[in-house]
């Protein structure tokens, strides 16, 4: 009976977190007062969307050039989030480059138009995106994709761990806020992780820069702002998934 408990508020838990952070449908009754703790199954999320990612891209890759297979298969991810993680890096720009202190950095990051730190910072980060996976063997190219969704969707919980949430009044991100507790994010470590054993062996060590790259991204947010808002989350996420196939296209050189 306790196994089966646990079962449905997990399962639970995970349409909660699908239905809050994909456009994927969800058919069943959602209880969002559970929405917070849902948050640890952001890397079970980052498997799906990084599933269907890979997919589009294998078929793809077999109809039209590896630039253009990359090209659909990172549009097919921002189709399946909303571009959510992608707004949450354009707004970061916009406030942190045009911001010079709290009030006005969560003000401009508040603001629903685009400046011109945003779509610079999102061109050139979709850029570096295309070229770097198309530049790696088409063959490993799915699991790659696979790998980054999962493990760079353990960022955001990590800040959540670390520091709290910057604002003082209630936004759309604050209802998602949770800090996880250290066997919740234990648990999401390792889903997180789990696609990396089906790369070569070099590549676990795309693991420390990812992680190193969290780590400056908190301290920066809190000394600017004093923690994290749910931009902060979305661009730690894109800005983890960048920088993992950064370090998967330099170690590919040894493998």
């Amino acid at each position: 009976m306790q196994l089966a408990m646990l079962w449905c508020r997990d399962k639970q838990l995970f349409l909660l977190a699908l239905s809050f952070y994909t456009r994927i449908p969800v058919t069943q009754i959602m209880d969002y007062r559970q929405l917070p703790q849902a948050a640890v199954y952001l890397p079970l999320v980052g498997w799906l969307v990084g599933g269907i990612c890979a997919l589009v891209f294998y078929l793809a890759d077999l109809l039209w050039p590896q630039t253009t297979a990359v090209i659909l298969s990172l549009s097919a991810g921002i189709l399946l989030t909303g571009g959510l993680h992608e707004d949450g890096f354009a707004d970061v720009c916009d406030g942190f480059g045009g911001g010079m202190n709290k009030q006005r950095i969560l003000a401009i990051m508040k603001d629903s138009h685009s400046g011109v730190y945003g779509l610079l910072g999102l061109l050139l980060l979709l850029l570096l995106k295309i070229s770097l996976l198309t530049a790696l063997p088409a063959a490993n190219v799915p699991l790659v994709l696979l790998s980054g969704h999962s493990l760079s969707r353990l960022s955001p919980l990590l800040l959540m761990r670390a520091y709290t949430y910057a604002r003082d009044q209630p936004s759309k991100a604050s209802i998602a806020v949770y800090k996880p507790e250290l066997h919740e994010l234990a648990f999401a470590t390792v889903i997180a992780l789990l696609p990396l054993a089906l790369l070569p062996a070099l590549s676990v060590l795309a693991i420390i820069p990812v992680l190193l790259i969290t780590v400056l991204l908190g301290r920066y947010f809190y000394r600017h702002i004093g923690g994290y808002t749910g931009d902060c989350l979305g661009a730690s996420q894109q800005v983890a998934e960048t920088v993992f196939y950064l370090s998967v296209s330099a170690l590919w050189i040894f493998i």
